[in-house]
């Protein structure tokens, strides 16, 4: 067994070029001991458990649809808006929402306080993201790339 409490679960934040995007985040799966480049499960763990907090008016990430992975969300507070391929779906605290590889998402924070998400993914191998606003891939060679044809910044195309 192994076990944690979230008050020692370091925050890592993090804001895109010119500001649109921007999250915190406290990585319970890797406080727990995963190695996200090992092929070995109990090292590499089936899921990953992440407690982000977006400001108010902020996006967590560009809009995306995942390869391979599944995801999970659960709003613990706040309010905002997932972004899918219908629209867009208000949120509020108690809303659990699950995205299967393919569907691209957005999550977003409409409100005037922070927005917290519980985000669960699997860990699936040769996972690949589409951002169809910008027409760009990601691809883990190890490290994350992003291509069209040539090699790209992440928030190219998306501020």
């Amino acid at each position: 067994m192994r076990k944690i409490n979230i008050k020692d679960v370091p925050t890592d934040s993090w804001s895109s070029p010119k500001g649109r995007y921007e999250s915190s985040g406290q990585q319970v799966s890797i406080a727990l001991g995963r190695d996200p480049r090992s092929s070995d499960l109990r090292l590499r763990h089936p899921f990953d458990l992440e407690i982000a907090v977006l400001p108010p008016g902020k996006r967590a990430f560009p809009y995306h649809a995942h390869s391979a992975q599944w995801e999970m969300y659960y709003v613990v507070s706040g309010r905002g808006v997932m972004r899918h391929e219908a629209g867009e779906t208000p949120l509020e605290p108690g809303d659990a929402l699950l995205f299967e590889p393919g569907e691209a998402h957005q999550l977003r924070n409409d409100g005037e306080e922070p927005l917290v998400v519980h985000v669960i993914a699997d860990n699936p191998f040769g996972e690949s993201c589409y951002y169809p606003d910008s027409g760009k891939w990601s691809v883990p060679l190890p490290e994350r790339r992003l291509v069209r044809s040539d090699a790209l910044d992440y928030f190219d195309g998306e501020e």
